[in-house]
């Protein structure tokens, strides 16, 4: 369910991609294979029964990432390889910091003396360790271990003051309007992604295997994004995950880059969360050199046609006011993506088909100051008396430019159902 992972797991499981490349040549002539797909809600699980022998490959975050190299490395006999990158969003945004929709709190700060949910260990533990952190507000605030699920029911429920976690959960929360997200994980300044671990006396036994279990991955994400609308709704039949949701994630502009490159950047940020991870959990060293591995990939990308340097140097960023994107886009059940030249064009097609009882299932803005692609029920909407609409993340920031341009904050809908962010 984890919309980084798609491209490493559910993709390949539903569509035979791993089928197509496996050997049946030389040594493999008379190979036999079992493939057995195994889901689970966090990496540390993922670790535990790589290390009992029951799976090869692992695909999690950053986080759970260095925790299974080092844990591996520290057993002195076996270790794993991390050899590729499933998706990845440069800020960080992908992991958030949500609390039920009806709080009254609206910033990190507002939360001292209450509690947070997450899973620890997360790749979105690690970003709320160093938000509190940054925030001077470390130990002010209670951590409770929470899986996604039970996070995910308590905001619903209003039994937690706030909950954080990886994608596509603060999203889900928005989408249901049970939640709002108060942190996006782009402020605490690190890179998010997830990738893929083997163990190595497997690929060192079967590399040709490994090789294959890569070009899969390539193909699964070219498959996405190919089609992001068509991926969004396959995806949300097979893991019950809101299309929209993904869309949000998959679509152009989208939150996750399905990139399967191992970037200097992303070395630079393990290295980072595995010292927070030392500080916080004292896990072991992990000699960064020894683990990282992209010699497989480099053997799919060949294998695949593609050209694995060009994508090594290129790297997606959100910028505010992107010129190359649409500044707003509405899905309609009977017409598909649609985007258009301005938020404020958008609100008006939303309103007219409403009006005419079209279905319609999401629509789409971007942060006016980070250029983070978001629902536009969740955004805090700020109209200039010109009839100009920007999109907000944050309550605050709406509040200052409507301070700045005499402005005043409008709903999405003019009955005011479907502005999440104005209850």
């Amino acid at each position: 369910m984890v919309t980084n992972t798609v491209a490493g797991g559910i993709v390949l499981e539903k569509l035979g991609l791993i089928e197509k490349y496996l050997p049946t040549e030389g040594d493999y002539a008379d190979a036999e294979y079992e493939i057995v797909f195994r889901d689970y809600d966090s990496g540390p699980p993922i670790t535990n029964q790589m290390m009992a022998g029951n799976l090869e490959f692992g695909v999690m975050g950053d986080y759970p990432l260095i925790v299974n190299g080092a844990s591996f490395q520290a057993t002195g006999r076996n270790e794993t390889r991390f050899i590729a990158v499933t998706g990845y969003n440069r800020q960080g945004t992908g992991n958030g910091i949500v609390v039920p929709v009806a709080s009254d709190v609206y910033s990190l700060e507002e939360l001292a003396g209450k509690r947070i949910s997450t899973p620890v260990g997360s790749a979105s533990w690690g970003m709320t360790l160093k938000a509190l952190r940054d925030a001077g507000l470390d130990g002010e605030i209670d951590i409770v271990d929470q899986s996604p699920p039970v996070g995910v029911a308590n905001i619903a429920g209003n039994r937690i003051d706030a909950h954080a976690d990886f994608g596509p959960w603060s999203e889900v929360m928005e989408f249901r309007g049970t939640g709002r997200k108060i942190f996006d994980g782009s402020e605490a300044g690190v890179p998010t992604f997830h990738g893929i671990v083997v163990r190595k006396d497997f690929a060192d036994r079967y590399p040709e295997v490994v090789d294959a279990v890569l070009q899969a991955t390539l193909e699964a994400q070219q498959w996405i994004e190919e089609d992001p609308m068509r991926a969004a709704t396959q995806l949300s039949e097979w893991t019950g995950v809101a299309k929209e949701v993904l869309y949000l994630y998959l679509g152009e502009g989208g939150i996750s880059t399905l990139d399967a490159t191992i970037k200097p950047e992303w070395v630079e940020a393990l290295k980072y969360d595995h010292a927070l991870l030392q500080d916080e959990r004292n896990i072991p060293d992990l000699d960064f050199e020894a683990w990282i591995d992209d010699s497989y990939l480099n053997r799919a990308y060949a294998a695949s046609g593609l050209d694995y340097a060009a994508d090594l140097e290129r790297m997606v960023i959100p910028i505010a006011s992107n010129p190359e994107l649409e500044p707003a886009q509405v899905w309609f059940a009977d017409n598909g993506i649609v985007g258009y030249d301005s938020v404020a064009e958008m609100i008006a097609a939303f309103r007219d088909a409403s009006a005419e009882g079209r279905e319609i299932y999401a629509t789409y803005v971007y942060d006016q100051l980070s250029g983070i692609k978001m629902f536009g029920k969740a955004a805090f909407l700020s109209e200039t008396p010109d009839g100009e609409v920007v999109a907000f993340m944050k309550r605050a920031d709406s509040e200052a430019f409507i301070a700045d341009n005499d402005g005043r904050m409008i709903a999405l809908s003019a009955s005011d159902e479907e502005a999440l962010a104005m209850k």
